[in-house]
């Protein structure tokens, strides 16, 4: 069977697809990836798997819709020049545009997965700009025109959908809509690891620098955190999306960095080093899918602290593995710092709990067989 996988950047296809790739080539598959950002080092990572590589052009964080129709034309012809059995698309725009090459090329199998619904359903402490709002209104209208002739439509929780499909009363096929919980990660590359005890107690968030992820959050609370305790550490592991209307931007960071509360690691392919030398994992995010970088902590062992919204709440079963605290609440999320400040034991105990979890949930061999079944095709 021929596979097409339309993505946007390729370190994220990489990152977040690389199992799933290898085990459809293990099976007999013919995968060919398709990216829209990309370096040879990244398109070579893709290639080493066995994989085609196809690159495309398209501006993920623009509304220009002159450019978006040249995406989708560039689209049809990869997928009219290769005939795939299945047209399976990841992220906003290549599941709107990508699916609508496909289905104007006749593809037999037109498959979407809607990692989170992204920065237009996010909601902020401060309301939202027109442009979101814009983003928003036309994110929907076109969810409307794919919708309907898309034969799966994956989510990774359970809120997403409520909130996109059935809110808005978007048309789509009988038993497309389809659950995940989370893309799944391979255990192997996070080995549970417990934390030293005679280390001072350190917090990690592993993001992109995006407003919406709770950097601000994170900080301020770092601040009050570190008036009472000072010993205590703050990371941060992301680098900058300018491309995102939430990003921070270089001007912003530098204006954090001077502050000297955090130690700022940007982005980097060493995520396990960075985790295994930190304590507790914090995402105070303000909406997720179901966060890649939680699931990897968990993995590790590490508690968790992140907030009781889609996607995060999926991560946590609060008192157990960490805590959820209130979104945009400094207040309860510094109290859930101080309580494994003050009760450093528990740090893995419950980071033990997260490992379980992760074992029983998102062990990417577990995630992959739903998802070869939701997909119908062989393991």
């Amino acid at each position: 069977m021929k596979i097409f996988i339309i993505g946007n950047t390729a370190s994220n296809l990489f990152i977040f697809r690389k199992d799933f790739i290898a085990s459809c080539i293990q099976n007999g598959h013919e995968v060919f990836a398709l990216v829209s950002e990309y370096n040879l080092n990244e398109i070579c990572k893709i290639k080493d798997l066995g994989a085609n590589v196809l690159t495309y052009h398209l501006n993920r964080g623009g509304i220009n819709p002159y450019n978006d129709f040249k995406s989708m034309i560039e689209l049809r012809a990869h997928i009219n020049k290769h005939h795939p059995d299945i047209v399976l698309s990841f992220f906003t725009k290549p599941v709107i545009y990508g699916s609508l090459a496909a289905k104007i090329a006749n593809t037999k199998k037109i498959v979407g997965m809607i990692e989170g619904l992204g920065s237009p359903f996010t909601e902020h402490p401060t309301p939202k700009s027109f442009k979101l709002k814009l983003i928003k209104f036309f994110q929907v209208t076109l969810y409307r025109l794919v919708f309907p002739f898309i034969d799966k439509i994956i989510f990774l929780n359970n809120d997403d959908p409520v909130d996109l499909v059935h809110n808005y009363n978007i048309k789509h096929k009988k038993n497309a809509l389809h659950v995940l919980g989370g893309i799944g990660l391979n255990l192997e590359d996070f080995p549970y690891t417990r934390w030293n005890e005679k280390e001072n107690v350190s917090f990690v968030i592993v993001a992109r620098l995006l407003i919406e992820k709770g950097i601000y959050e994170f900080l301020e609370a770092a601040r009050v955190v570190k008036s009472i305790y000072p010993n205590v550490s703050f990371k941060v592991v992301g680098g900058l999306d300018t491309q995102n209307l939430s990003g921070v931007s270089e001007q912003e960071l530098q204006k954090i960095l001077s502050t000297n509360l955090i130690q700022y690691i940007g982005f980097t392919d060493q995520i396990y080093k960075e985790l295994v030398t930190s304590a507790v994992f914090v995402l105070p995010s303000y909406r997720e899918g179901v966060p890649r970088s939680t699931q990897e902590a968990m993995a590790v062992g590490r508690p968790i602290i992140t907030t009781d919204v889609p996607g995060c709440r999926e991560t946590v079963i609060d008192g157990l593995n960490g805590y959820l605290v209130q979104r945009w609440n400094i207040d309860d999320l510094v109290k859930k710092m101080c309580f494994f400040i003050e009760n450093p034991e528990q740090i893995n105990i419950m980071g033990k709990e997260s490992y379980k979890i992760a074992c029983e949930k998102f062990d990417v061999h577990i995630v992959n067989k739903k998802l070869f079944e939701i997909l119908g095709i062989d393991e």
